[in-house]
């Protein structure tokens, strides 16, 4: 896999190719083959037919393929072709109708603080955490 520090560069792993052991890119990634290993990078777009068995950590990430693992990403997209056996951590997640999660989802950073429940809320009537997660159900 080739590495480069220049931006608008991306690394591909194709749908011939089986990668055993952990994958770290610094750029983006396009996986249309399988990985079992875990995933480290920027940005991760994930193909119809892929599979990765292992943990996924990305600033953003695109799943549309298999993924068997927890998955760490600040702005995640899980498309209607997607099935995830994991945990999900986000910041921003958009959900496409259709799409298979088994798994708990909880906003990132939440392991170190207490839930939040809007009922438990000490903050003032009106008031509004400019870090909130978002989340997206798109139809």
């Amino acid at each position: 896999m080739a590495k480069s520090n220049s931006s608008g560069s991306f690394s591909v792993i194709g749908a011939d190719v089986t990668i055993t052991g952990d994958v770290t890119a610094t750029t983006e990634l396009h996986v249309d083959g399988t990985i079992n290993g875990d995933i480290s990078c920027a940005s991760l777009v994930q193909g119809e037919g892929s599979s990765v068995k292992g943990g996924i950590k990305a600033e953003s990430a695109r799943l549309a393929g298999e993924v068997d693992g927890s998955i760490d990403a600040r702005e995640l997209v899980i498309l209607r072709s997607a099935s995830i056996k994991g945990d999900v951590h986000y910041d921003a997640l958009t959900i496409e109708q259709g799409a298979q999660v088994d798994g708990r989802f909880a906003p990132r950073g939440s392991g170190n603080a207490k839930p939040q429940s809007p009922l438990a809320s000490k903050a003032p009537a009106g008031a509004k955490d400019s870090g909130d997660p978002q989340l997206s159900i798109a139809t």
